[in-house]
């Protein structure tokens, strides 16, 4: 499976994200809570709010008045990017195939906003899409299994090899409908690098947090509430 991303740890992960949500092919385990299960119905007997347009998911992102101090906003990644291949994870590969580009998942309607903090390598990603109810429970839903099905794989990057553990993580409780966590480290050249992820569905609204395990553990509520809130 080849996919296009810029060559960081959070460009990785975003790129092994993007893959199609329509894919099919995997099965697995369903990421939800009890809390999560829409009350014993399926999605599709449940009312279907409305899909929110590109524009008005961008003006529900986190900014740097809702982050804090320290926080400092980084440009949108170059469309210059490197062919990546995944190695050792046939479930990514079945899931994706070639169709699989960019660095966004293939919702209709998204916004995203990227964030440094302190000067220091620590990042915080939000991404914010917006479809029916089913689409976005099972496109998320089986990513997730593939990524954390294989605990361990490896992706060459422009010809370099980066090593990635998946590790599947508690889902945090009473959050939107449907919640997904995991941990990713990724090591190459001697060198780790560690990235949380989670993935809360609310409605027709589907938030990923991804970045710093401290700074997603800091900022998840709030950017919940305020991709959330109406009027």
């Amino acid at each position: 499976m080849r996919v296009r991303v810029a060559t960081t740890a959070l460009g990785i992960t975003a790129a092994l994200l993007a893959l199609p949500a329509c894919s099919t092919g995997i099965t697995g385990a369903k990421h939800q809570t009890p809390s999560s299960a829409l009350a014993g119905k399926p999605t599709d007997a449940v009312h279907e709010p409305a899909a929110l347009s590109s524009a008005a998911l961008e003006s529900r992102l986190l900014d740097q008045s809702d982050l804090g101090s320290g926080y400092l906003p980084k440009p949108q990644r170059p469309a210059q990017h490197n062919d990546v291949t995944v190695i050792g994870c046939p479930a990514l590969s079945e899931l994706g195939g070639d169709a699989a580009t960019g660095g966004t998942l293939a919702f209709p309607h998204k916004a995203r906003a990227d964030f440094s903090y302190g000067g220091s390598s620590s990042e915080i990603s939000e991404e914010l899409y917006s479809d029916s109810m089913k689409k976005l429970s099972e496109g998320i839903d089986r990513i997730f299994d593939a990524m954390t099905g294989c605990r361990s794989y490896q992706v060459v990057a422009g010809g370099t090899p980066v090593n990635v553990f998946s590790q599947e993580l508690p889902a945090p409780h009473g959050l939107g409908d449907e919640q997904w966590s995991q941990l990713l480290t990724f090591t190459a050249g001697g060198r780790s690098s560690v990235v949380k992820q989670t993935a809360i569905r609310d409605g027709s609204l589907l938030l990923i947090a991804s970045g710093s395990p401290a700074l997603v553990d800091r900022h998840l509520d709030k950017a919940l509430a305020k991709a959330t809130a109406t009027g």
